[in-house]
């Protein structure tokens, strides 16, 4: 047995997509996460690149959990060779499944159009994978049960431990001949209020750390109140509020706020749309897994009766041909594609429209540009002028602050060999190392993307 192993950094460094960490040891090669790159063009292309390690190597794919920049890239990996078994819980694996056969729509249809109306430089464009490959991908799925230790391999176990953040997200633990490596995926937030707090490990010999807000501090807000006086403004102006958001965890709570705004009679009685159809099939989840997070089933149906779910194109169109005020929850959650664009290009140069940004922005998506007070946004080729009113409320996000990340590290019974900072901006992984440094004296590093770090395992 060699005294060391190698983990190659091939997404989430330095950056907040593309998570893919692969351990390689003398005998097997573990990915740990296989996600999409969002944002930026210099990361978008990345993703038609062959990844520096051959997909017929990999001996199995472990999952934190199902959203896009988790998941988003599996169906390639299985396109470019992959055989084996990718292992998740029930509910990561339903929830990638339904990402990955809508990403596989989006992309189809995104060149259908792009041919159709010339906005690619490519001849012709592309899907970067399809509904097949996402369902070719799907059959390689196998469920695994939360906190229980699995065998691998010889001398490798793994165990799935709750971590809030989304319905079936989990932080992973990887022990390789007695050394423990934990990827912390993505942490949910301790006062939630759809999924229960975190679990914490208590032991790391080497700690793969997220650090999307590992900058800053979630502002101290009363959402109701907040989302209440956003909701009567608009419909005082007579417009239109359109919120941005990730179908998975962020949908349901925002539909969870404004329903439980309108029993109390807080907000007026306005048609309140979920356009999104993959939203549709993750309340499905919910309703399966009452375990995983605090509705009950009956708050789960009857939050759903109030609002006009949304399956089908025609449909969006008939919400838009409705001038009345109205409420309009849609994906994608960073604007990057689905339904919300054609949301978008009808309203946003209304001054009495309001776009509410629920969640991180990303560098490069048109929910940051949004953010930062650009006056026009490009979609589909094409600019249009940005007057509608934006908001933005950072305390709804299901990513843990700079406080909740170190208070889910507190439980670490000793100093971790190498604490690894991924899966943040590169700024905000730096003042989130120097945190650390001051705050419990751990040895941080910030990996480069495609760099290989060499672990020593225990000698004993």
């Amino acid at each position: 047995m060699n005294n060391s192993i190698k983990v190659h950094f091939l997404g989430a460094a330095e950056t907040v997509t593309g998570s893919k960490y692969l351990i390689e040891t003398s005998n097997h090669k573990i990915l740990v996460d296989c996600g999409l790159f969002q944002g930026l063009k210099k990361l978008r292309v990345k993703n038609w690149e062959h990844l520096p390690v051959n997909a017929n190597e990999v001996d199995v794919v472990l999952l934190t959990h199902g959203h896009l920049d988790h998941s988003g890239y599996l169906p390639r990996l299985v396109k470019n060779g992959f055989k084996r078994s990718i292992l998740g819980t029930e509910p990561t694996l339903d929830i990638a499944s339904i990402i990955l056969k809508d990403s596989g729509k989006i992309q189809e249809e995104y060149a259908k159009r792009a041919n159709k109306e010339g906005f690619t430089s490519h001849s012709p464009a592309e899907a970067l994978y399809t509904i097949d490959d996402a369902e070719k991908a799907i059959t390689h799925f196998r469920s695994v049960t939360e906190g229980e230790w699995i065998n691998l391999f010889d001398g490798i176990q793994v165990r799935f431990q709750y971590n809030g953040h989304i319905i079936g997200a989990t932080f992973i633990e990887l022990d390789i001949h007695g050394e423990r490596l934990v990827f912390s995926g993505d942490i949910g937030r301790p006062e939630d209020l759809l999924m229960e707090a975190p679990k914490k490990p208590k032991q790391a010999d080497y700690l793969f750390i997220e650090s999307t807000y590992g900058d800053r501090l979630h502002e101290e807000e009363d959402l109701e109140e907040k989302l209440k006086q956003i909701v009567i403004t608009t419909v005082e102006n007579g417009g239109t509020l359109i919120i941005p958001s990730f179908a998975v965890e962020r949908a349901q709570t925002l539909m969870y706020i404004l329903w439980q705004l309108r029993l109390k009679n807080k907000i007026p009685l306005v048609e309140m749309v979920m356009d999104s159809p993959m939203g549709v099939n993750v309340l499905e989840v919910f309703l399966r897994n009452e375990k995983w997070h605090k509705l009950t089933h009956e708050e789960c149906t009857e939050m759903c009766s109030n609002f006009r779910v949304v399956e089908t194109y025609k449909e969006t169109w008939e919400v838009i041909d409705k001038k009345e005020p109205k409420i309009i929850i849609a994906g994608s959650g960073m604007i990057t594609g689905g339904r919300v664009l054609t949301y978008l290009e009808q309203y946003i140069d209304q001054p009495e429209t309001a776009v509410l940004l629920a969640g991180y922005q990303a560098e490069g998506t048109r929910g940051r540009q949004l953010l930062e007070g650009n006056t026009e946004i490009k979609i589909n080729g094409k600019y249009y002028a940005v007057n509608a009113k934006i908001y933005n409320i950072q305390s709804l996000s299901a990513h843990a602050d700079q406080q909740e990340l170190l208070d889910w590290m507190s439980d670490i019974e000793k100093a971790p060999k190498e604490t690894f900072i991924v899966h943040g901006e590169a700024q905000v992984a730096d003042k989130f190392r120097v945190k650390i440094k001051d705050h419990l004296g751990w040895k941080c590093s910030i990996p480069e993307l495609y760099s290989i770090h060499e672990l020593e395992l225990n000698s004993k």
